[in-house]
């Protein structure tokens, strides 16, 4: 699989990730085996957890199958922390004893003694420089390589990381996660290009619009799926709605006319679109994941990308000019 580099900095990861949100609940820990198998197999290399997925079991699982599949020198594992649970009730806390404690609980889980790159998980009510100061510490202290933020809006992305280069010796950020589709594209108007600005790759999550984008709901709520279930069918319905629909016969049509999958479709779209590092692929078996690593010597059409564009919001003004679109 073809790698690429995180924004400016020195880290490289391939251009597809692969996300761990459902592990140890949703995917057992055959199917994660599986997962990983195929994905290490086609040349993967980054693997997204987090320290509130599964309250820490996807950390379990995830060191525990890179050492049986792969090795510690060969993955790019990336995790976040800032999400904790209170009286019952999920809440952010950013404050540095809270995100040190995290992290130092997600090596335990992994088995490591430091993760590639660690991020805040969202942003929260503690000020912005103790945040910040808890990445600095864990890089110093060897607990990170790199360090990132995740489901920041423009303005904060631009105020944390404007903070960062504001001292010599504070560390830079090197990424930046946020929701990023056909179905959800708020990210191109500032957080993409604040990103850009400060040389943050990008890492979309939900790709695939929440799994609306391959289709399976055109007729439907299949059994087994997200939207299907008690504690992710909240998550979907926001994208079950008539607009979406539009979206989605867009893709299939594309499908279509290109003999790929919807999934495929979704994917490239994502994945070639400017600023984006690598998507981050949320397969709950093998199956679901073999077609988008199918996808490595594909791209979609210009036609195709532009046609998508207008049909989801209009074009997308990062996209390079082509020389024949070029003014004479």
């Amino acid at each position: 699989m073809e790698t690429r580099r995180v924004g400016t900095s020195g880290l490289e990861t391939s251009r597809l990730g692969l996300g761990t949100l459902t592990w140890a609940r949703d995917t057992p820990e055959e199917q994660a085996r599986g997962l990983l198998q195929l994905f290490c197999e086609a040349g993967g290399t980054l693997i997204d957890t987090a320290a509130a997925y599964g309250a820490g079991d996807a950390e379990r699982l995830v060191g525990k199958l890179v050492a049986q599949v792969s090795s510690r020198d060969e993955v790019v594992i990336a995790t976040k922390a800032g999400f904790v649970v209170r009286d019952g009730k999920r809440a952010v806390d950013t404050s540095r004893r809270t995100l040190l404690r995290d992290l130092a609980g997600s090596l335990k889980r992994l088995g490591t003694e430091y993760v590639d790159l660690w991020q805040i998980h969202a942003w929260g009510a503690c000020p912005v420089e103790e945040t910040l100061s808890a990445l600095d510490h864990a890089v110093r202290q060897g607990m990170t390589r790199y360090v990132g933020v995740s489901n920041f809006v423009g303005w904060q992305t631009a105020q944390a990381a404007t903070w960062q280069r504001a001292v010599p010796g504070r560390e830079p950020l090197t990424s930046l996660q946020v929701e990023y589709s056909l179905l959800a594209r708020r990210a191109e108007m500032e957080v993409v290009p604040a990103a850009e600005a400060f040389g943050m790759g990008v890492f979309p999550w939900s790709p695939l619009g929440r799994g609306v984008l391959t289709g399976q709901y055109r007729t439907r709520t299949p059994k087994g799926s997200r939207a299907a279930s008690d504690h992710f069918a909240w998550f979907v319905e926001p994208y079950l709605e008539q607009r979406s629909k539009g979206v989605v016969e867009a893709v299939v049509r594309a499908a279509e006319g290109l003999d790929l999958t919807p999934l495929q479709v979704a994917l490239l779209w994502v994945r070639d679109a400017p600023g984006v590092t690598a998507p981050l692929l949320g397969a709950r078996t093998p199956g679901q994941l073999a077609p988008a690593l199918a996808t490595e010597e594909l791209t979609l059409p210009a036609e195709i990308v532009s046609a998508l564009d207008d049909v989801s919001g209009g074009p997308n003004l990062s996209r390079s000019v082509t020389p024949s679109a070029a003014p004479g």
